[in-house]
């Protein structure tokens, strides 16, 4: 019986343990902040520390780009870090003799990014199969998204080749 008396008396101070919420831990430093270390901004601002050597497309135009802030007129050809002027005036002038100088490049470049203009356009299958021909890889896009991939695939150290038309030309 003294058992059971014990067991009842206890019970009721057992009732009101459980009932309280447990203590919250206390930290004697506070921890910093992430928000700043990581910000959309930072990453953004990443991309404008590019060495002096590397081509970077900072803008473009109806007729134009422009390139570690030097403005260019009509099409353009990039290989790795050279840059040059191109005869093509439109999407539809591209042809494998436009390209030929992709054929003596070395190292040979693992993409050409082939910026149409202001709309994607279909690759002809003679133009597509001159390209694989070479060993790269063929990615047709608009010239806007065309000049972004080309920075992000420069930055990251790879060999690319882009041919541009100016994002104001459509076929």
């Amino acid at each position: 019986m003294a058992v059971r008396e014990r067991a009842v008396a206890t019970l009721p101070k057992l009732i009101r343990s459980l009932r309280k919420e447990p203590p919250k831990p206390t930290y004697q430093q506070k921890l910093p902040s992430l928000r700043r270390a990581f910000s959309l901004y930072d990453q953004i601002n990443l991309i404008d520390n590019v060495p002096e050597d590397q081509l970077r497309f900072q803008r473009y135009t109806d007729t134009g780009f422009t390139v570690n802030g030097v403005d260019y007129e009509g099409s353009l050809l990039c290989v790795g870090n050279l840059l040059m002027s191109w005869a093509p005036k439109k999407f539809s002038d591209i042809t494998p003799d436009s390209l030929s100088m992709l054929q003596v490049v070395r190292p040979i470049p693992e993409i050409l990014i082939l910026g149409c203009g202001r709309y994607i356009e279909p690759v002809n299958p003679e133009l597509r199969s001159f390209i694989r021909s070479t060993g790269m890889k063929l990615e047709a896009i608009d010239s806007r998204n065309a000049i972004s991939t080309y920075n992000i695939l420069n930055e990251e150290g790879r060999i690319v080749a882009a041919a541009l038309i100016p994002y104001g030309v459509s076929s």
